[in-house]
């Protein structure tokens, strides 16, 4: 259920997914569904809380396979642009689900907040064990450069985003 959920999400938007739709994609019974998820709204903090947890997993492995920090920061730019080139990417999970959720206190909005912090923090702590001079005002940066080649490449041309990002990024670790 929550592979089909995170598959029509990503795709068509969390909000223009209805529950039927879902059932019916997933080959599952309503009493299935609500038995293991109870509403649209748990589902949906089960498909972020999913992302949240494969982008740590993957920024996890780029950090322990890289050498240095900046080697993990230039590693890191590499898997973005990788993901942000492929064929079905549709933005990012959490800036869509932000669009669509506006109030600050939803459960979703909530979890979309604790991914970007957590986001920053990481980027904030390669930074500073790279010796960065403003490892705070880098991961800022980090996070809207990332935040622009996300938008950039569904809206617009991948491969002018991703160029501009590494061109940020490579600014912002040689500082």
């Amino acid at each position: 259920m929550l592979e089909t959920a995170s598959r029509l999400f990503y795709e068509e938007g969390i909000r223009g997914v209805g529950v039927d739709r879902l059932i019916s994609e997933a080959s599952v019974t309503k009493a299935t569904f609500y038995k293991h998820y109870g509403s649209k709204d748990n589902l949906i903090l089960a498909y972020i809380r999913a992302q949240d947890e494969r982008v740590q997993q993957a920024f996890g492995r780029i950090v322990a396979e890289a050498p240095t920090p900046t080697d993990a920061v230039r590693a890191w730019v590499a898997a973005v642009s990788d993901d942000v080139g492929r064929p079905d990417f549709r933005g990012c999970a959490f800036l869509n689900a932000a669009a669509e959720y506006h109030d600050p206190r939803d459960p979703v909005r909530q979890v979309v907040a604790a991914h970007r912090d957590w986001y920053t923090e990481q980027l904030f702590a390669l930074l500073q064990r790279a010796g960065h001079p403003m490892p705070g005002d880098g991961a800022d940066e980090l996070m809207l450069a990332r935040d622009g080649v996300m938008a950039g490449a569904y809206a617009g041309d991948a491969i002018a985003a991703t160029a501009a990002l590494g061109r940020v990024v490579e600014r912002v670790i040689t500082r």
